[in-house]
Order: C-alpha cells, then sequence, then structure tokens
C-alpha cells in the first residue's frame, strides 16, 4: 500500500513546525508564510508529522522526495528474508536429493531461509519414519551452510523443516 503525503493547500493546520530543505528548523509559523516560503524557493510544503503539535511540515522537491522513497522502499523490500522451499519425496531418487542439496546449500549461502517438504503420496504415509530419516540426512548435508530451526514436523500428509542461514 501507498503511503499518501499531504502537501501544500492540502494542509488544513493553521500553524506548523517549519524545517527548511536543508533540515535547518525555522520555527513555529502560520501556514500562510509557510506556504510563501515554500513558493519563493521553488519547493513543497510537505506534512511530515501530523500528530504533533503543532503539525511538522518540511520544505521538499515533492518529486525528488517521492523518488528516495521509492528507493528506500526497494531496498527494504531486498533485504527482507526471503523463504524458499525444496519439495520431495520419501522415495527421491539419490541423484534428485544432491539436486535439492546444492540448491539448499546455495539458497542458504544467499541468506535466503529454507523451508524444507517431504510429502507422503497414498500409503506412504504409513511408513513416515522414512521421511524423518529423509530429513535428518537432509539436515546433516545441509549442516555447514544452515540451522535447522527445530526438528521435523508433521503436518498432514507432509513432514515440513525450516532451515535458517548461519
Amino acid at each position: 500500500m501507498k503511503k499518501r503525503y499531504i502537501i501544500n493547500d492540502r494542509i488544513l493546520a493553521k500553524e506548523v513546525r517549519l524545517i527548511d530543505d536543508k533540515g535547518q528548523q525555522l520555527g513555529v509559523v502560520s501556514i500562510e508564510k509557510a506556504l510563501e516560503a515554500a513558493s519563493s524557493r521553488g519547493l513543497d510544503l510537505l506534512l511530515i508529522s501530523e500528530t504533533a503539535t503543532p503539525p511538522v511540515c518540511k520544505l521538499v522537491n515533492y518529486g525528488q522526495f517521492m523518488y528516495h522513497q521509492k528507493k528506500k522502499d526497494k531496498q527494504s523490500k531486498k533485504s527482507a528474508q526471503v523463504t524458499k522451499e525444496l519439495k520431495m519425496s520419501p522415495k527421491i531418487s539419490e541423484h534428485d536429493y544432491q539436486v535439492r542439496v546444492n540448491q539448499g546449500v546455495k539458497f542458504l549461502q544467499k541468506r535466503n531461509k529454507l523451508k524444507l517438504t517431504i510429502f507422503f503420496r497414498g500409503r506412504e504415509i504409513m511408513h513416515s519414519e522414512l521421511g524423518y530419516e529423509l530429513a535428518n540426512k537432509y539436515i546433516e548435508a545441509v549442516k555447514e551452510a544452515g540451522t535447522p530451526e527445530g526438528g521435523p514436523a508433521k503436518t498432514g500428509r507432509s513432514l515440513t523443516v525450516m532451515i535458517s542461514p548461519k
């Protein structure tokens, strides 16, 4: 959801605490004087904090301000930890298992969390101990890159393990 900013004539307060474009406080002034100061410098008056008494406004170039906000939002999305999921069956072949191990190590080295899901089909659920063995074998294989957050947990027809990077 995009944050809406209140600028220029849409600010309803009678008095505001004004901060100029260099970060210097200009004190508490009437809204008319603040709008006049903004237009004389070719800038916009942006409401920063409407809950403060009096509300805080800043002189900014609105287009440039929005550009920097978008950049910050993108950067914060990048730094948020991503969870990657790997699925396998208890009857997985050795080569496919090795591929999953290599992928898991790669994900963990990129600082992503890993969710290992072992799903059971049909009567495989009767031998869930094979799933636990596979999960423990996988945890052992990727222990250099990550550590499990608790042990394997059975949910319905699948077994899941969360592994976080070291």
